[in-house]
This record gives structure tokens, sequence and C-alpha cells, in this order.
């Protein structure tokens, strides 16, 4: 390791993170990655200087994402999303992609390749952040956690297919099987989770799970290790893997483990937002390219811009087309807010298009500063009109203290 000083200060800005949560939720409910992210973009090269890059730092940073999306695609109910508000999410996806592609042409002067980059990237749904914050809120188990379950999944595996298909490097055709090559071996991986287990499986997760064998943690990260390897070999995205590797997760816990699944899903979360997400926070905080930003006046201008076409190309199509029985207006706009809520892929999507030369460092900063904002604000406006729906008191979010949790 050439900077064990970095990691040693990551770890401690993952422990100032939650206090400084706690310290302000009284006030003001603010998400804890918005502090990882910006005590990352303080001890980085534009302010402080205090950290430094190292392979061992981008690797845990890189597993920190791939477990960030695994717990979503473990999240998916799929007896709940499927069906008429499985096809809505759809639809609010293609719609959004369309709309995404036109204005991003606009914005670029009708380059192309830049906007696949912006056109995908305003697409996009940070599920991995909303779903924790509406488990902790108590809204996850009812209708509106499931719609909004539904269209998260879709605005999250739809970029993620979309980068596998436009950003490979291989023309559309070729990619294209490529992807249902993939799908096919993923398909008979699904067909293997829901068979039965053999007796003894349940029997030795129920053993080691309050032991140091701990079996099924250890299964679940070789799954995981499994379906990004997989993804590697095909020259495909890790994070379908990883959004794979989640779903099946699912599949295997409930069907061999049921009253085990939770236990094993905490200890898996444990690992994930105790130590890997909050990694992958901080280091995007770290490589945030505040100069570029600030430097001139257009990445500056564009981060508004941003900001409102996240919630008019995502927001927009996710209010028309939310399902007849969210009635309210208040629950139609906060899901689409909660669909414009965005991150994690806005951060591998602008990644990939200043590896490949296709957009700048302004526009990639305002694009992530926009994605930033959009954790910090849509949330707390969707709950606001959540809370005045259910008439004030409704049900506890659970107050303040649940806002400040982790997951925010």
């Amino acid at each position: 390791m050439e900077h064990p000083g970095t990691l040693v200060l990551i770890m401690a800005l993952a422990v100032l993170a939650p206090l400084l949560g706690y310290a302000t939720g009284r006030w003001l409910p603010v998400p804890v990655v918005i502090f990882e992210i910006v005590l990352g973009v303080l001890a980085g090269p534009d302010v402080l200087g205090w950290a430094h890059h190292d392979q061992v730092i981008d690797t845990l940073s890189d597993l920190g994402l791939s477990m960030l999306i695994f717990l979503a695609g473990y999240e998916i109910r799929f007896a709940e999303v499927r069906g008429p508000t499985l096809r809505r999410a759809g639809g609010a996806w293609v719609l959004s992609f369309a709309a995404g592609l036109g204005v991003a042409l606009l914005i670029s002067g009708a380059d192309l390749a830049k906007s696949l980059v912006i056109g995908t990237a305003l697409t996009s749904t940070a599920l991995g952040a909303v779903l924790p914050i509406l488990r902790d809120s108590g809204r996850l188990e009812g209708r509106f956690g499931s719609v909004v379950m539904a269209f998260g999944s879709v605005g999250e595996f739809g970029p993620i297919i979309a980068m596998a298909l436009l950003f490979s490097g291989r023309s559309p055709g070729a990619a294209s099987v490529v992807l249902a090559a993939f799908a096919v071996v993923t398909a008979g991986a699904v067909v293997w989770a829901v068979r039965p287990r053999p007796p003894w499986f349940a029997r030795l997760i129920a053993v080691t799970l309050h032991s140091s064998g701990q079996f099924a943690v250890r299964f679940v990260m070789l799954l995981l290790a499994g379906m990004l390897g997989l993804a590697h070999v095909f020259g495909l995205d890790t994070l379908l893997g990883a959004f794979a590797a989640g779903m099946l997760t699912r599949l295997v816990l409930q069907g061999a483990v049921p009253e085990s699944s939770g236990q094993v899903l905490e200890r898996i979360e444990a690992i994930g937002f105790g130590f890997l997400v909050p990694f992958f926070y901080i280091v995007t905080g770290i490589d945030f390219d505040l100069a570029a930003l600030l430097d001139g006046g257009r990445p500056l201008l564009l981060l508004p811009v941003f900001l409102l076409l996240f919630l008019l190309v995502r927001g927009v199509p996710a209010y028309l087309l939310a399902p007849r029985d969210l009635t309210g207006r208040g629950s139609r706009t906060a899901l689409g807010l909660f669909s414009s809520t965005c991150l994690p892929l806005v951060v591998a999507i602008t990644a990939i298009g200043l590896d490949e030369k296709v957009i700048g460092a302004g526009e990639a900063a305002a694009l992530v500063a926009a994605a930033m904002l959009s954790v910090l604000v849509f949330p707390l406006l969707a709950f606001r009109l959540l809370r005045g729906e259910e008439g004030g008191g409704g049900r506890t979010v659970p107050g303040r203290e649940a806002e400040t949790g982790e997951a925010w």
C-alpha cells in the first residue's frame, strides 16, 4: 500500500460523517452520503490535499460501488414490482431516455457521443440510496414503497443496460449479442437459484449464523464475486453483474432460509454501509474536480441546469405514468422526486465519459454536483409532500431520528 495514511483518513471521515449527520439532524436532516462526499472533497487535492490515490484505495472504492448496486438488486421484490406497475415504470424510463437524449443533443451541439453520456446519466435513479431512506421512514412496505421500488429498479437497471450497449466499445449489434449471452447465463443462474436447496444448506446457515463460520455471508460474497467476474468475462460493466448478484441472492435466501434471510441481510449491510459504501462516497468526493467546476462560468451554470433536468427528464415521466391507485398529487410528485434522485450511476457514467474523452471535466463535475444535490434536496421535498398528504402527522418518519440514520 503506497498511502496507508489515506486509508486511515478515509475511515476517520467515514466515522465523522454520521456524527455530523446526527449533530445537524435536529435542524436539517442531511443524508450522510452528502457529508461523506463533502468531507472527501475537503480532503482531496483541490482543498487540503491530504488524500492520495493508490491501487488499494481504488479497489476498495470500486467494491463499494459494486456493493451499493448489489444491495439495490437485493431489494427488488419480484412479486411486488411485476405486472402493470413494472410496465409503467419501463415506459417511464424509455420516455426519460428519449427526452434525455434529445436534451443532451441540444446541450452538446448535436455531439452524439457526448449526448449518449449526458442523456444516460439524466435517466438514472439511485435505488441504493432511495430504498434505505424509505425503509428507515417505514414507507417501504406499503404500496407507495413498492411503486418507488419498481420505478427505481428500472431507473437503475435501464442505465446499466444502456451502458453495456452503448459504452462497451463494440458495435450495437455485437454488444446486443454479448448482452443476450450474459442474460442467458444469468437466466440459468436464476433457474438454479429458485430450485429447492438441500436440507443441509439451511442447517449450515442456521448453525454458522452466530459463529465465526458465517457460511451465509461467505456464500453471498461468492455469488457477488462470481457475477462480477462473469460480467468482466463478457466485457460488460461490472455493475450489471453486481445488480444481478443482488437479485440472485434474494431468490436463494428467500427460497432456502426465509426465516434467517433478514439476519443474513443485516450482516451484508454491515459490510456494505459500515465499510465499503462510505469508502466509495468519500473517494467520489476526493476525485471530485472542484477546480473544473469553479473554473470559468459554464460548468457552474450547468449545475442548476442539470439538477432541473434530472427532475424534468426523469421525474415528469414518472409522475405522468404513476399507477392509477396513486391518486394523491403529493404521492405522485413524491414518486417523481424519488425517481429523480441519483448519484452512483452518474459517477460511473461520467467516469466512462472522461476516460473516453467525450465529455469535459467541467461538464462531468457539474453532473456529479447536481446529482449530489438531488440526493440532498429531492428526498427532503418528497417526505414533506408525503407528510402533508397524510395530514401533517401520518406515519413517523420515524421522526427526525430515522432521517439522520446511515441511509441518510
